[in-house]
């Protein structure tokens, strides 16, 4: 009967926590494994941290009474209903399946060609019985898709242009640290727009903060908006002042982007943010967080601008304020930098976005490159 009752007590706690998430608003991210539930009989909030691996909350129920609370059910349910209504996206590998001559999909390998940027691999058609070979989003490029890349990486991991040189020269590529950034500005440029054509699935709370910058010697100002959840670094405006700055731009863009409006909204104290949300983004609930310690922070943006001061040191300043470099960051960061906050994901993935392939911005860049021809 003991046993009977415990069972009936357990489940009345799962259905009251259904509800509370299906209710919406009443779980909120503060920060990694901490949240915090709306208390159901007043005014005030319940706060459920992961201690050992567990949730513990200080709502009575857990505290005293050692049960697995309807707040912690509430926090499990909201998680799972945001993994269920995520749309995932998953940009494949490109594959040649048909002939560039007739178009017949009866094509097979046919060796390879060498040249200056390495072996392209080959194909014949078995209807036409022409062969030909296909450099999707590499032509024309005296060096080979392996070695652009490589370059990207290297230097996005937080090498100069010269040190990126030089270790490529240890891969028999000889080239000059112009050309590495020559390669950065043009499959940046192609990425972005080509990124720009997917919605990932970020959270109902964002963050936003500015970081000064050197730009010619002079001092500029990084404003950046970033998901709460999944780190999806959303939208990124350079300016050139931090008090007088009119942010309308950076949020509509955001805005645009994401296809949504955040229900809960991040900063720091500056005015321009209350101003430009109140505008832009009417029906979120502002919060400016400005102290250092406890739950009134702005930590996870904090660790994104150590991030650029960390690639800022290595550049020594930028020299354009529509740099490639910062927009290529931002790609690095969403798509490419795996985070241990996210278990090793990268904000991209954790968003419901996946690259296939062993080398991610290869395929990036030919989905980028058929998707603009």
């Amino acid at each position: 009967m003991a046993t009977q009752l415990t069972q009936l007590q357990t489940d009345a706690r799962q259905e009251r926590g259904r509800a509370i998430a299906q209710r919406g608003s009443q779980v909120s991210c503060v920060e990694e494994n901490f949240y915090t539930v709306k208390s159901q009989s007043g005014n005030g909030e319940y706060a459920i941290s992961k201690v050992d691996g567990e949730w513990v909350c200080e709502c009575p129920d857990n505290k005293y009474r050692n049960v697995k609370c309807k707040h912690i059910h509430a926090l499990e349910f909201s998680q799972k209903l945001r993994e269920e209504v995520k749309k995932n996206v998953i940009i494949q590998e490109v594959t040649i399946s048909k002939c560039v001559f007739c178009q017949s999909p009866h094509i097979k390998k046919f060796g390879v060609r060498h040249n200056k940027s390495g072996n392209i691999q080959r194909f014949v058609c078995e209807n036409c019985k022409k062969t030909f070979s296909v450099n999707i989003g590499f032509e024309r490029m005296k060096h080979n898709p392996q070695a652009i890349t490589s370059a990207m990486q290297l230097y996005f991991s937080g090498e100069s242009l010269r040190n990126t040189m030089e270790s490529l020269k240890l891969l028999g590529v000889e080239i000059s640290h112009q050309t590495v950034y020559n390669w950065i500005n043009k499959y940046v440029g192609l990425m972005e727009k080509y990124a720009e054509t997917i919605t990932p699935n970020v959270s109902d709370t964002w963050r936003a903060d500015e970081i000064y910058m050197k730009v010619k010697g002079n001092m500029k100002y990084l404003f950046s908006m970033m998901d709460d959840e999944t780190r999806f670094w959303i939208a990124q405006e350079v300016a050139e002042t931090k008090d007088k700055h009119d942010a309308r731009k950076l949020f509509i863009q955001a805005r645009r982007l994401m296809k949504k409006q955040p229900k809960e909204f991040i900063t720091d104290g500056l005015p321009t943010y209350s101003v430009t949300a109140k505008r832009v983004f009417p029906n979120a609930q502002h919060t400016r967080h400005i102290q250092l310690k406890g739950d009134h922070n702005n930590n996870k943006m904090e660790r994104m601008n150590g991030e650029i001061r960390d690639r800022e040191k290595t550049m020594r300043g930028l020299k354009t304020t529509n740099t490639a470099i910062l927009k290529g960051y931002q790609l690095f960061h969403n798509y490419f930098r795996p985070h241990e906050a996210l278990d090793g994901k990268t904000p991209s993935e954790a968003c419901g976005i996946t690259i296939d392939g062993k080398n991610k911005w290869k395929t990036l860049i030919q989905n980028a490159s058929q998707n603009s021809s």
